[in-house]
């Protein structure tokens, strides 16, 4: 009985034989990208031509040197490549198989099906990154520049490797009897570079779900050998360790090099010589392994896991082992949120392992590619195209208002709340003194309130908005899980950490949920992370300090569920003022009745429940989308704004009235949160803020006077409590308001009195505010005919009458 006979999976005879169709599609394919950039290049569009004379001779000449180089290369896109990776540019070939396909496309019907090209690499892609090499090997162009002494030792020693080799084969063309001469290099040695697959885009349509991406739980058997698409979240990452590709030996006795090409995780070294030399001798050369022949590839290990919206009910986030090699290393990081397209390879098991594992085998995914959903700030690129919208959107001078409405837009309501945390997106200017001394520009915020007020959403969309966001609760997070835990390295078995929370969310934001409900002992591991921005560590015989650059934004509610109001704001809060001070701008959101603002509530979320969208907002703007919120940010923290003289006596006069503002408080028990220079320093961040957000390379008054009124309307709440109860909400009480809140915090003061106030300041704060002129002037008139203020210097400030002797004895107190 004959044996089933299996169809071979591609035709490589023709793929790689006759009609050599790789190294056709490497010499002759020409995106149509590339087709347009010739076409704008012939055009000349570049209208930024004064640019060039501002430039000194050597960068005119360097570019000038490109622009030749370019102009003289040919159009093929991987041929340009190819010449990079001789010139020593580049280290990676990127193979698209979206190129490959259009390439097969023009191609006629009968040979694209006979090859069918991208099919055979998607279902046997480890096979044929050897036949892409060997391709790349034949067609590479040789370079154009000589080494000399300013390349590197590998420059010099693979350019004497290929000249032997182009000798070997010269001795082996003309040689037709004698001796053959040594075997030459395998191509593995000689290779500069790693070739890996960037797969397809999927369009959506559905007959290409087989490459959209895989959870980690959809990745089966028969994938096994495909090259597919993996998405999850980034765990952990070990460090980078030279992976051995060949190894060289050479023999004590004939002076041989003999060279061992590794393909498996574990291999026997060679003992013997194995030359034409030793065998005709019979002396049996014994082989030393020779490190500095052999080649070596960077590796890494990194763990992934399933998101959180992949996990089935019931069922645990289950993880996947990737292996990145080359030029693939050090692109992900602990925290990153990734789509990994990649080999699913099997690995058995070996040593003791395989004896208690029998016949079961591990799998991993040999990484080709990688997609970062959420690009780091420094990393985004703007097109020409955005910042000529953002130049015209920042003319109109309503950026922060329509930037902080864009902040969870589906949330009705927290205008003031919602541009904290625009700020706290954008930053202070993180400083380094010439001694070491670091001073943070990260800013933290605190929400605490009642329950329903959206906290805990407001959360989750900065999560989503900021490129490295960790979420966390207060119940649910250890200190060891917020800090960093010690464990032992699967791969070395050596003692290594492993970062928690705090430290994923390095150089992003940290959201801690439930901030009230940690335990003690927990909560006491983010004191030296908010303000020294350090994670110190003592344990397992390791002693090391960790990086942990974060801004934490924590949600809470007061200790009794509600806010009571009948006791004292500390005693409501219940957190230590060591964490409270901590805090650049704690918010106290109650949940007050009032009829007007709870049928608006209720219009805007039942708005939202029906139509899945956010209504638009009232009196037009712009609402953006959390990439583009993201993309404005990235522009704004690219500005280091400075504060000039000025703005230094401004900020000493309002700080030392914030600090009279507290001693009132403490005497008629209505303090919120102590004031101490973590509060100026706060405030410099939240004016460094505003000035980036102008784009802006200096501070000015007015973005401190916005700073002041931030952290004067988080204390609103508590304060307007009592006055809400009383029902007075005409237009001059409420502007009355507004200004004596203007007056408590230091904004819009002139610096010679603490009751004396710059109108035309208060007049921009007021119109800000949606009133209109009428009703600030009857407001004006109303209180001056009640002798409560007066205007002087011919109309351009205001004075408040009754806070004069107050103040003379409260400096004296002060004093």
């Amino acid at each position: 009985m004959a044996l089933l006979q299996q169809k071979a999976l591609a035709n490589y005879e023709e793929q790689q034989g006759k009609h050599a169709a790789f190294e056709d599609f490497l010499r002759h394919f020409k995106s149509s990208t590339s087709e347009t950039e010739d076409a704008l290049d012939e055009l000349n569009l570049d209208g930024d031509s004064d640019e060039y004379d501002f430039m000194d001779d050597t960068e005119a000449g360097t570019n000038r040197e490109q622009t030749n180089r370019k102009s003289t290369r040919s159009k093929e896109k991987y041929m340009n490549m190819l010449q990079d990776v001789a010139e020593r540019e580049k280290s990676q070939v990127l193979i698209d198989l979206g190129d490959l396909e259009q390439y097969e496309r023009s191609l006629d019907e009968e040979a694209a099906l006979s090859l069918n090209l991208v099919l055979s690499v998607e279902r046997n892609a480890n096979h044929y990154i050897e036949i892409f090499s060997r391709a790349v090997d034949k067609v590479i162009p040789a370079p154009t520049t000589d080494t000399n002494f300013k390349d590197d030792v590998i420059d010099i020693i693979m350019t004497q490797r290929s000249k032997r080799n182009e000798n070997v084969r010269q001795q082996m063309e003309s040689t037709t009897d004698g001796p053959i001469p040594e075997s030459i290099f395998p191509p593995e040695l000689t290779r500069r570079y790693t070739l890996n697959f960037k797969p397809i885009a999927p369009s959506g349509s559905s007959s290409e779900k087989g490459r959209k991406a895989l959870a980690v739980r959809q990745v089966r058997g028969g994938h096994l050998g495909h090259l597919i698409t993996v998405r999850g979240i980034t765990t952990r990452v070990s460090d980078v360790k030279p992976s051995v590709q060949v190894n060289a030996y050479s023999c004590d006795t004939c002076g041989h090099e003999i060279f061992q090409p590794i393909t498996a995780k574990q291999f026997t070294p060679l003992v013997e010589c194995q030359s034409e030399d030793c065998q005709k001798n019979g002396a049996k050369g014994q082989l030393h392994l020779s490190t500095r022949a052999s080649k070596f590839l960077p590796f890494q290990e990194v763990k992934i896991q399933e998101m959180a919206d992949q996990v089935p009910v019931g069922h645990i986030p289950r993880q996947l082992t990737v292996h990145c090699h080359g030029a693939l290393a050090r692109q992900i990081n602990p925290g990153d949120v990734v789509d990994i397209a990649g080999i699913f390879m099997p690995t058995p098991y070996t040593g003791f392992k395989a004896i208690k594992a029998g016949l079961l085998t591990d799998t991993y995914l040999e990484a080709q590619h990688v997609n970062q959903h959420k690009k780091a700030y420094d990393t985004m690129v703007l097109a020409p195209t955005t910042i000529k919208r953002m130049t015209e959107l920042e003319q109109s001078g309503q950026l922060y208002e329509y930037l902080s409405r864009s902040i969870a837009p589906e949330i009705f309501g927290h205008l003031d709340v919602k541009k904290a945390l625009l700020l706290q997106l954008i930053g202070g200017v993180s400083k380094e003194m010439g001694d070491g001394m670091r001073i943070r520009g990260d800013i933290n915020v605190c929400l605490m309130g009642d329950p329903g007020v959206a906290k805990s959403q407001l959360l989750k969309y900065i999560n989503k908005v900021a490129p490295r966001g960790v979420y966390t609760t207060g119940r649910g997070s250890s200190g060891v899980g917020l800090t960093a835990a010690v464990m032992r390295d699967p791969v070395t078995e050596e003692m290594v950490l492993e970062g928690g929370a705090l430290v994923l969310a390095d150089n992003g934001t940290c959201c801690i949920d439930e901030f009230d409900k940690m335990d003690g002992s927990d909560r006491t591991a983010i004191h030296e992370v908010m303000e020294q921005q350090t994670i110190s560590i003592s344990k397992a015989g390791i002693s090391t300090t960790l990086n942990a650059r974060t801004a934490i934004l924590a949600a809470a509610n007061p200790l009794y569920g509600r806010y009571n109001p009948n006791i004292s704001p500390v005693e409501n809060i219940n957190l230590p003022a060591a964490l409270l001070s901590r805090f650049d701008i704690l918010f106290l959101i109650l949940d007050t009745p009032s009829r007007d603002s709870d049928e608006e509530l209720a219009r805007h979320v039942t708005y939202v429940h029906i139509n899945n969208v956010h209504p638009e907002p009232q009196g037009g703007g712009l609402i953006f989308a959390p990439n583009e919120v993201r993309q404005w940010v990235a522009r704004a923290r690219s500005f280091r704004p400075v504060v000039t003289k000025q703005v230094m006596d401004y900020l000493v006069g309002a700080y030392v009235r914030l600090r009279q503002q507290q001693k009132r408080d403490e005497a008629s028990k209505k303090t919120f949160t102590h004031t101490s220079p973590r509060t100026l320093l706060g405030i410099l961040r939240l004016s460094q803020a505003l000035a980036r957000l102008r784009f802006a390379d200096e501070v000015i008054t007015d973005d401190v006077d916005e700073a002041l009124r931030l952290v004067e309307v988080s204390k609103a709440s508590l304060y307007d409590d009592d006055r809400d109860r009383r029902g007075d909400q005409s237009a001059s009480t409420k502007i009355f308001n507004l200004v004596r809140g203007m007056r408590d915090s230091g904004a819009a003061a002139t610096g010679e009195g603490r009751g004396e106030l710059d109108l035309r300041r208060v007049r921009e704060r007021v119109l800000a505010k949606g009133f209109t002129v009428q009703q600030l002037e009857a407001c004006l008139d109303e209180y001056s005919s009640l002798d409560i203020w007066q205007t002087a210097s011919e109309g351009t400030r205001l004075v408040f009458i009754e806070a004069g002797d107050d103040d003379a004895d409260m400096d004296d107190e002060y004093s």
